[in-house]
């Protein structure tokens, strides 16, 4: 049953709508370029994920690409049917786990010093991508833009009325507007477009899970799943909590679908909700809105989101991919008071943005050393700026 509470239209509601878009529409854009994916059918599934998770959690649950993935296509040039296939992949292994009790299992065994450790890793890995091939990819051009997007966010990056990354999204288009016009202008007219039908075959699954799924699996229990519902329950606790399966259950339906609509691999994730929340969000609403802004875009620019997101200067999305790897980064801060957690957080980011399988590896790797009676006293030792670090103590501990 609807609640007023539940969906409440209003100015926060549409200014938390824009909370996530910094993440999502980078990364979107990147992932369609690097892996010649259909712009419509894209934006059209993630739109309609977007709104149905909107309506299904009634609270700011947003819908993201998987950037574990992500991040391997676009470096590596992944072509569109391994990520199809890939997303599919992910979505049968996402529902063993959750109908099984497994992910329950693994949520208990996996601590949260490895989990914040891959989400440093992960940040890591986005900044890299920004800085080594966004930021220079338009030469002093682009540093130039880049800065001007840089103070954009940094002068509005605590105002709940004007969102950030919008403002910086919308700086992009006005100038490719204006310094692209050539390419605006084979923008025709606007034409309806629908999701293009497409069946992964054997081959492209068994790809996908070996290139893309098996290094997202950790990432995605670690911050999708695990993360997600510590982030509702810490900003929800009136609501009813949501469950570890429910959160599963969900991440493994989206996958199972939009593979079939040539819709990109996504998941849910703990830094969109609050996103969603900084900026207002407090119910299904603005996810819902979120959504509608990708479904129109899809349906009603057609094939001509071809031409404006190659139009879209890269230097710009480096910008916005720098300020969401900073994200990320800050959430190990709550790592610091403990000699032995942080080290873990360290070891395992550098395993995870430096190896092949690095999230796999790290996981495992960090698990592993956790629960190890090892005191590092060696590396406790190591410093001294925070005097709560206390070497002795905490291995005796």
């Amino acid at each position: 049953m609807w609640k007023q509470k539940d969906f409440a239209f209003n100015r926060n509601e549409i200014a938390g709508a824009f909370g996530d878009i910094g993440t999502d529409f980078p990364i979107l854009i990147a992932m369609i370029l690097a892996a010649g994916l259909h712009a419509p059918s894209v934006f059209i599934i993630f739109g309609c994920m977007q709104i149905l998770t909107g309506i299904i959690y009634k609270r700011p649950m947003p819908v993201q690409p998987l950037k574990a993935m992500a991040t391997i296509v676009i470096t590596g040039k992944i072509a569109g049917p391994i990520v199809l296939g890939g997303g599919l992949s992910i979505g049968i292994l996402m529902l063993f786990f959750s109908t099984t009790g497994i992910l329950e299992k693994i949520a208990k065994l996996v601590p949260k010093s490895v989990v914040r450790g891959l989400q440093l890793g992960l940040g890591i890995s986005l900044s890299m991508l920004a800085f080594k091939e966004y930021i220079p990819s338009d030469s002093t051009k682009g540093y130039i833009l880049s800065a001007i997007s840089f103070l954009f966010i940094i002068l509005l990056i605590d105002n709940r009325k004007i969102p950030a990354s919008l403002v910086v999204i919308i700086f992009g288009f006005v100038y490719s507007l204006f310094f692209h016009f050539e390419t605006y202008s084979k923008f025709s007219n606007f034409e309806t477009s629908l999701p293009k039908i497409y069946v992964p075959n054997l081959e492209m699954i068994l790809k996908g899970f070996i290139l893309l799924t098996l290094p997202q699996i950790p990432l995605s229990i670690g911050n999708s799943i695990l993360a997600t519902k510590q982030i509702s329950d810490d900003l929800f606790p009136n609501r009813k909590p949501i469950s570890i399966k429910q959160i599963g259950l969900s991440y493994s339906i989206m996958n199972l679908i939009s593979p079939f609509f040539s819709g990109i691999p996504c998941c849910h994730g703990a830094g969109g909700m609050v996103g969603h929340y900084t900026f207002g969000g407090r119910t299904g609403v603005s996810v819902l809105l979120y959504g509608m802004f990708y479904l129109l875009s899809g349906l009603f620019i057609g094939n001509g989101l071809d031409i404006l997101i190659k139009a879209f200067p890269l230097p710009i999305l480096g910008t916005l991919l720098f300020f969401e790897a900073l994200s990320l980064i800050l959430l190990t801060k709550d790592s610091f008071q403990n000699s032995k957690e942080f080290i873990i957080v360290i070891m395992t980011g550098l395993l995870a943005s430096g190896l092949p399988y690095g999230f796999l590896i790290a996981m495992i790797v960090g698990t592993s050393i956790h629960y190890a009676s090892i005191g590092f006293k060696t590396f406790t030792s190591i410093g001294g700026g925070n005097k709560n670090l206390d070497p002795i103590k905490e291995t005796i501990e």
